[in-house]
């Protein structure tokens, strides 16, 4: 049988691994100052977790009583939790955090260990005697740290959505899934904000599941922080958002020429404008241009011959992305080339079409048409037969 004190040594030798971990990253791995500084904020916050858990494991607060444990989970879950949200945000907002963003979390800290002071003191009892007031402290503070749980839970969404866009508007194939990691760990988060006062003040085999839960969130969430950082994936992220700001910055210099301000995030061009993207596009599909392969947007708005933020606000009113854009024209091209060739493999055909390899014409292809290739292949095969 699983006993409250094996699960709360298990959970010291897993925060103490990942700290290690973390920490033994290898610096010349993490390019940028951000990532560096969100790598310590984490390894701060395991650093803490393995503290906390140590603590209760040695002094046996649960066996305690309830009162004590809380305290100390309260004490020490907020300002790790808060290490988790910003090391999160920092890479997000390329550290570009606001004040809030910086001071929420400790604000919080400060409130709940204010209130549970006073809690703590009053009618002149033993320190940390369980009483009334205590425990109604303690129940607000758990409100508390679920609000500002909730707050970069929000600060995340946001900026997770302003990411996906960067990447969308820049790439010439779903990048998205470098970012899964992250779309997961903002759920975590969430999920943590809303089970951590269960196992805080729950008893008996609920606080065990909900233990193993969060012990298994949490390795997810270090150990996909780690690869993030060591992979290539916040560099092109950077590159991503630094076209995106770029391309703002020259719709807002043609702003007064080229579009109307209508107050909403999406530049609105002119019919005329219109006409004469539409042309050079077209111009420039009939030559085959989509078809090269790794075709960032600022080289296929080269070669279309417009600026960058005219291709952009082009796409936009179309309601569509610049990578959505590119894998359509490299889909209809992809059902060309088997009509006309029937005899070609899908490598043959994702090299002709611009595909990185095969592996990304069949997905894609999949998610634009609704089957594989190859089934595709087949259903031309039995109407031509017909």
């Amino acid at each position: 049988m699983i006993t409250l004190q094996m699960m709360q040594f298990t959970a010291v030798v897993l925060m103490v691994l990942l700290t290690a971990k973390l920490l033994l990253l290898r610096q010349w791995r993490i390019k940028s100052r951000q990532a560096r500084q969100a790598r310590w904020l984490m390894a701060g916050g395991t650093a803490l977790l393995a503290l906390h858990f140590a603590l209760q494991l040695t002094w046996g607060l649960r066996l305690i009583g309830v009162t004590q444990s809380v305290m100390l989970n309260l004490t020490m879950l907020i300002p790790a939790s808060y290490l988790f949200a910003r090391a999160v945000l920092l890479l997000q907002r390329r550290g570009k955090l606001t004040r809030l963003d910086r001071w929420t979390g400790p604000a919080v800290w400060v409130a709940v260990m204010a209130m549970l002071g006073v809690a703590a003191m009053t009618d002149n009892r033993q320190l940390l005697s369980d009483t009334p007031q205590l425990r109604m402290a303690e129940k607000a503070g758990a409100v508390l740290y679920m609000l500002m749980q909730g707050y970069y839970t929000w600060r995340h969404s946001s900026s997770l959505v302003a990411m996906r866009h960067a990447l969308s508007d820049y790439y010439d194939s779903d990048t998205d899934g470098m970012l899964r990691w992250m779309q997961y760990s903002i759920i975590g988060l969430m999920l943590l904000a809303l089970m951590v006062p269960v196992a805080i003040f729950g008893t008996g085999t609920w606080m065990l599941i909900i233990a193993f839960a969060i012990y298994f969130f949490l390795f997810y969430l270090v150990d996909s922080f780690c690869f993030y950082l060591v992979s290539p994936a916040p560099e092109r992220m950077e590159a991503a958002e630094q076209n995106a700001a770029e391309v703002e910055e020259e719709y807002n210099s043609l702003k007064s020429k080229e579009s109307k301000d209508s107050g909403a995030d999406t530049a609105v061009l002119s019919p005329e404008v219109m006409s004469e993207v539409e042309a050079a596009v077209e111009a420039w599909q009939a030559r085959g241009g989509y078809r090269q392969t790794g075709l960032l947007q600022p080289f296929a708005a080269q070669a279309i011959g417009i600026s960058r933020y005219r291709l952009t606000a082009w796409l936009h009113q179309r309601q569509l992305k610049y990578t959505e854009w590119i894998a359509l024209l490299r889909v209809e091209e992809a059902k060309r080339i088997m009509a006309a060739h029937p005899e070609w493999g899908n490598d043959a055909v994702a090299e002709h079409c611009g595909f990185a390899d095969r592996t990304v014409l069949q997905r894609t292809f999949k998610k634009m048409v609704g089957m594989t290739p190859q089934n595709y292949m087949e259903d031309l095969r039995a109407k031509n037969a017909d």
